[in-house]
């Protein structure tokens, strides 16, 4: 009987990164299995308020009782600190990072390890990568009834690693009326679509004045997805302490009922 072939340094090298993926999936996979329902906050489209939308639907959830985790993955621009005004980072124990908590809910991002929240991170796809999965193996989580994710923009690498590795319930789409956005919002609806995973609903920011107004529900019904709502423009979404949906009635009130119907779509999904 012959004795087995020896590898070649580059089977070898490819064997060993099989192993450290399955390792790292598998780590990921345990730190993440406490977690009830996990909500991607995404758009094709930066600035269109995908971080609006993720920090209010977050606080809002928290506030009816449920335990709630935000898990800020635009690597290159986090801005879910900013607009929760969290300055205190997560605090080690062990191997793992225990995230701080404001307004009832568990936050990690990737400005807590940022010198200066102006620097620009100039990281290529592997690093973003990288960057992401350590986040969600390192984090102690807990057993959050949700998990609000607020996606990086685009179509390509950094979304791409997070739905894939993220396992996801399900997205709200975010756009403005106008219509680039809009177009932007169904090519990403399109990419979840050939990911085979579920989109939940559309959620219509910046609604009224300039921007005109009817751009999401009209997508929502294009593309055969419940419309979730729509955010008024105003002033109420400006304010610089806290977020607008624990400060202003109006913004309270839309934030409720996106959520309401939010929770009945995650509901209708797992029967």
């Amino acid at each position: 009987m012959s004795s087995p072939r020896k590898l070649t340094p580059q089977e070898e090298a490819r064997l060993a990164q099989v192993r450290s993926n399955f390792q790292e999936r598998r780590k990921v996979s345990e730190s993440l299995e406490g977690i009830g329902t996990r909500i991607g906050v995404y758009s094709g489209k930066g600035g269109v308020g995908k971080t609006t939308v993720a920090t209010n639907l977050a606080v809002t959830l928290a506030a009816e009782e449920n335990d709630v985790a935000l898990f800020d993955c635009d690597i290159d621009c986090p801005n879910v600190t900013r607009v929760l005004r969290i300055s205190e980072g997560p605090i080690q124990n062990g191997e793992k990072l225990v995230p701080p908590s404001r307004f009832g809910v568990k936050v990690m991002s990737m400005a807590f390890f940022q010198d200066n929240e102006d620097e620009a991170i100039v990281w290529r796809g592997p690093m973003i990568h990288n960057a992401i999965n350590q986040f969600l193996h390192s984090t102690e989580w807990g057993n959050p009834d949700y998990m609000i994710v607020d996606l990086p923009p685009g179509t390509s690498d950094a979304p791409l690693t997070v739905m894939q590795t993220l396992n996801l319930d399900g997205f709200v789409i975010v756009t403005t009326p106008h219509e680039l956005a809009v177009l932007d919002a169904k090519r990403s609806i399109n990419m979840i679509k050939k990911m085979n995973l579920k989109v939940f609903g559309v959620v219509e920011n910046l609604s009224g004045g300039v921007f005109g107004t009817g751009g999401g529900k009209a997508l929502a019904e294009e593309m055969d997805l419940p419309f979730l709502g729509a955010l008024t423009m105003s002033a109420d979404y400006t304010n610089s302490k806290k977020p607008a949906s624990l400060e202003s009635d109006i913004a309270a009130a839309e934030f409720k009922s996106i959520s309401e119907k939010l929770k009945a779509q995650v509901e209708a999904n797992k029967s």
